[in-house]
């Protein structure tokens, strides 16, 4: 059964409502990120990181996966299918995907501010005063700008034995997730869906210019075709 590894980015939960992670001006839903998604913003002033984080997850209850989260767990009934997302919301799971990677973390679990190990499911607002078993405060089990990325390493191994590369709705400009389309295999082929791509097709790279619903549509004819 071939490996389908699947690259997501903000772009694939737009159309389920979630505004993407930074607009152009460089805010994140009116806030500075540097406030917001820093371990000094966080330091700073943390009930503001913590009214926003709990605004995000109130937000998440009130959305649905879109169609291109169902396809995409569908694929899984013919082919061995690995999501690795930048994306904190669990929309994935929800249509059923089955082996989800979350890169920058998840937005229903907290951890420690003591040790990035402790980490549990939380689905209410974390405020001041919420605290881990040890006694230290609980922060949002997502990752901050300067913080290191722990699931890259597993991420990479995954892309190293991909017989087919997806990419949908990612510029592919964030680093270390940029990197991961660089550990495939060679001549392996390659889908970007976006409906501004900023890469460029070549012998290995198939762009389809469109929004993850109706791209990943395409991606499925393109795949049975393949077959």
């Amino acid at each position: 059964m071939k490996h389908i590894v699947v690259l997501t980015g903000a772009g694939m939960s737009a159309e389920s409502g979630i505004k993407t992670f930074r607009d152009a001006d460089g805010l994140w839903e009116g806030h500075d990120v540097m406030e917001v998604a820093t371990p000094e913003g966080f330091a700073a002033n943390p009930e503001l990181v913590l009214d926003f984080y709990n605004q995000r997850r109130r937000q998440l209850f009130e959305v649905t996966p879109n169609q291109a989260h169902f396809e995409l767990a569908n694929l899984e009934h013919n082919y061995k299918v690995t999501i690795v997302t930048q994306n904190v919301d669990d929309l994935h799971e929800r249509a059923g995907s089955t082996k989800v990677i979350h890169l920058h973390g998840e937005l229903l679990k907290v951890r420690s501010t003591n040790t990035s190990k402790d980490i549990q499911q939380w689905k209410t607002d974390l405020v001041i005063g919420d605290l881990c078993e040890n006694g230290h405060q609980l922060r949002p089990h997502i990752v901050w700008f300067g913080e290191d990325v722990p699931m890259i390493e597993k991420a990479v191994s995954i892309c190293e034995t991909a017989d087919v590369l997806v990419i949908i709705g990612t510029s592919m400009q964030v680093y270390p997730a940029a990197s991961l389309m660089h550990y495939v295999p060679e001549n392996t082929p390659t889908y970007f869906i976006d409906p501004k791509p900023s890469i460029a097709g070549n012998s290995n790279l198939t762009v389809i210019e469109d929004t993850a619903t109706l791209g990943v549509q395409k991606l499925i004819k393109l795949l049975k075709t393949k077959q």
